[in-house]
């Protein structure tokens, strides 16, 4: 008995140095270096300031902000088209590939972001397998690049971001109790009803997982527009890597990632509240 109780406390205890070390320490930091002042020489002065957070309310900023809310609403609501009916098939398939099909959607975690989304460029440029496809069905006449366009950008997030939408969606689907579709049919419920007022309800929690783990991963990204869309489509993300970098403007670049860490506390506030309105709705049916 104390020897397990010397284990849990040993265990918990590296997992707290671990998380103050790697987590609380360095968003401490940050914090701390948005309420300072940028120093040519030294990059921060120690002198405390709030102009940094009055920066934020500047109009650039502010259409910086939409965009990146934009494009991550845009990615999130594709992933979910196109993920969900992959995983509800996925999940109600029953043959032996099915084990295959789902490492097949995890294989791309296996494998640097980075150099997927630079796999994508031999897809997209004017000389890509999307231009010469259309071509050879005969719908363009010359070759046409999707580099460096808002459609890039789009299909980098999507290609990179879809596994997590689908994942949350096939453990969602796949705790489904089929009783209460064959029941449902049974007392004359059409495929369309029973979807709507049975599957979408039971597999809400996995949507708003799914969405959740799209959309806030999406609001920070910098990479897929500054490869894809040519730094035309500025987010957020772009715009603290840009501070940090470019303009060595420290102080601003930790105010823009306070802002950017505030606004996805309270989407993630949002998902609670909203996981534990669903299941209270999910017991009260359920009795």
């Amino acid at each position: 008995m104390s020897n397990s109780r010397l284990f849990r406390r040993i265990s918990i205890g590296s997992a707290a140095v671990w998380l103050t070390l790697f987590a609380l320490a360095p968003n401490l930091l940050v914090l701390s270096a948005s309420f300072l002042t940028r120093d040519e020489a030294q990059l921060i002065a120690p002198l405390l300031t709030l102009d940094n957070y009055k920066a934020i309310l500047d109009p650039l900023f502010m259409r910086v902000l939409a965009k990146s809310l934009y494009l991550a609403a845009g990615a999130t609501l594709i992933c979910l088209v196109a993920g969900y009916p992959f995983a509800y098939t996925l999940a109600r398939m029953k043959t032996r590939f099915k084990p295959l099909l789902l490492m097949l959607v995890m294989i791309p975690f296996w494998t640097n972001s980075l150099l997927r989304t630079y796999a994508l460029i031999f897809l997209l440029k004017a000389k890509g397998l999307i231009s010469l496809c259309l071509l050879w069905l005969g719908i363009i006449d010359k070759p046409v690049s999707f580099m460096y366009t808002e459609t890039a950008v789009f299909i980098g997030m999507t290609y990179t971001l879809l596994p997590f939408m689908i994942l949350p969606l096939y453990s969602s689907v796949e705790k489904l109790d089929l009783r209460l579709l064959e029941a449902a049919g049974d007392l004359g419920a059409s495929k369309f009803k029973i979807f709507r007022h049975i599957t979408l309800p039971l597999t809400m929690p996995g949507i708003i997982a799914g969405c959740m783990m799209v959309f806030l991963p999406a609001l920070g990204m910098f990479y897929i527009p500054d490869l894809l869309g040519g730094g035309k489509n500025l987010l957020v993300g772009n715009f603290i890597k840009n501070q940090f970098l470019v303009s060595r403007n420290w102080p601003m670049g930790a105010a823009a990632s306070i802002v950017l860490t505030l606004l996805m506390l309270v989407l993630v506030w949002a998902y609670h509240s909203s996981a534990k309105r669903l299941g209270k709705k999910t017991e009260g049916t359920a009795l």
